[in-house]
């Protein structure tokens, strides 16, 4: 009798266990992944949000389990996201960006990989402001900034 209540038992948790983490799963995600086109070469000004102080703009399009994608545009000071992976596709402009410990120039069509822990930012513009798309995985914590000098 105990292994047949011991087994029931078990198979009771399992079942709530599934339950519950395919009733909560959608709302503990905070996913809003819609089907969208979105039209990068007409994300001008405040399309792309409020500037701060040194003009940078950034609009978030997409925010899933594993990342968030964005649309960047100006300066930001160099910096580091200690637990955020970041990919950066340069769509318009180039310029000069502190990549790891040197500046380097970057121009439309090119790829930046930026590990978690990796300095950069800090973009000069050479010809047109630098806008990319930009890739966070995990999603970027409010707290996942830290300045550099």
């Amino acid at each position: 009798m105990n292994r047949l209540a011991a087994a029931l038992s078990l198979t009771a948790a399992f079942v709530a266990g599934c339950g519950a983490t395919h009733l909560l799963r959608p709302a503990l995600a905070a996913e809003s992944i819609t089907p969208q086109i979105i039209h990068t070469s007409e994300m001008e000004g405040d399309a792309l949000g409020d500037a701060n102080k040194v003009g940078y703009r950034s609009k978030t399009f997409m925010v899933a389990d594993g990342a968030t994608v964005s649309i960047q545009v100006g300066n930001v000071p160099k910096h580091m996201h200690p637990n955020t992976n970041e990919i950066q596709y340069i769509l318009e402009g180039t310029g000069t960006i502190w990549f790891g410990d040197k500046e380097v120039t970057v121009k439309p069509g090119d790829l930046v990989i930026i590990p978690k822990g990796t300095a950069h930012g800090g973009t000069k513009p050479i010809s047109g402001q630098v806008k990319a798309i930009a890739i966070k995985t995990p999603p970027q914590a409010p707290d996942d900034v830290k300045l550099l000098d």
